[in-house]
């Protein structure tokens, strides 16, 4: 089914729900597989998960490797590696993405580990390319360029693994476009028998609990976001009033989450969420590349700082130089006046 120029993306999935991260990087591994003149394959851990098949395929697999197993029914590290590294180490893929998220986080580094491969974590953008090497005096062609922020977001670094494959990089949710399921796709299904070895299954599940988080960043067609400028906890609540007004969600980014202006699930950014609303306003945010990274593509940015040469003025349609303390609440008033 599978051959050494294909591009896999492990499909994260939680109680017969894919995570959007995994559907993302299925569209992604479309393009990349385009260029390579390969196949895109999922990789399907679980139990009882053989009708999420379809909705892999749709969105963008020409294969499924599937791997139903009573043991595999919670995320637990070992099983899932032990499938992992082995189908791996036998199929020998060219490419291979995860989400980074809490479960690809865990995972991805264990699987590199064992096969010897390289991996970037948090990447921003992947794409197909050549390096040349001038040590060596060649030239590697259709290596997987890994880009992603680096020292401290100071640069953009682009990585790329010559000799080691499968090439590795997780992604982080919102970056990639995911594309519209086709149902006219159709696409190979492989069911795999997992090896587990005793010590795989040392760990057990005694019991889980779950909660869903009431903020949707993501989702949102007005994202309001405060930083470090909006200077107090007790500042913020304009933040969270005028989000409120227009129908919103509140943002942040890291550095007001660091000073506990706001909980860590309302941050935006390449450590945060991506997000791609209507309408951004981003208040007292001076608009570091990793925040950047996580809202400049959004339709509509309005930017509200008083540094007229702020970093955020860069990727904003709308500019306001001015202190929070005094623009929000003129916005505020004027957005009741406008609801009498």
């Amino acid at each position: 089914m599978t051959n050494e120029r294909d591009v896999w993306v492990f499909i994260e999935q939680e109680e017969g729900q894919i995570a959007e991260v995994s559907l993302e990087l299925l569209a992604k591994a479309q393009e990349l597989a385009k260029i390579l003149g390969s196949q895109v394959v999922g990789l399907l851990c679980g139990y009882q998960v053989s009708e999420l098949v379809e909705t892999v395929i749709q969105h963008g697999a020409d294969g499924v490797l599937v791997t139903d197993h009573p043991e595999l029914e919670v995320y637990r590290t070992l099983p899932y590696a032990r499938v992992a590294i082995d189908l791996v180490r036998e199929r020998r893929p060219y490419i291979f993405l995860l989400g980074a998220s809490p479960i690809g986080r865990d995972l991805a580094p264990r699987i590199a580990s064992a096969v010897r491969a390289g991996l970037t974590a948090d990447c921003t953008d992947l794409q197909i390319g050549d390096y040349e090497s001038k040590k060596e005096k060649k030239v590697y062609k259709d290596l997987l360029c890994q880009i992603r922020p680096a020292f401290g977001g100071n640069l953009i670094a682009t990585i790329v693994n010559p000799t080691r494959h499968p090439q590795m990089a997780t992604v982080r949710e919102g970056v990639m476009r995911r594309h519209e399921p086709d149902a006219a796709r159709t696409g190979r299904v492989e069911n795999v028998a997992p090896k587990f070895e005793e010590r795989d299954l040392a760990l057990k599940v005694l019991s889980r609990e779950t909660r869903e988080s009431n903020v949707n960043l993501k989702g949102a067609p007005v994202v309001v976001a405060g930083g470090a400028g909006v200077g107090s906890k007790e500042s913020f609540e304009l933040v969270e009033e005028l989000a409120h007004l227009l129908g919103g969600e509140v943002g942040a980014s890291r550095a007001a989450v660091d000073a506990g202006y706001v909980t860590r699930e309302h941050q935006v950014g390449q450590t945060g969420v991506t997000v791609r609303p209507r309408l951004y306003i981003a208040a007292g945010i001076s608009g570091a590349v990793q925040h950047r990274a996580g809202m400049q593509e959004s339709s509509k940015i309005i930017a509200i700082n008083t540094d007229p040469h702020a970093p955020i003025f860069q990727v904003a349609h709308y500019k306001i130089v001015g202190d929070v303390a005094e623009v929000l609440p003129m916005l505020i008033k004027a957005l009741h006046e406008k609801t009498k």
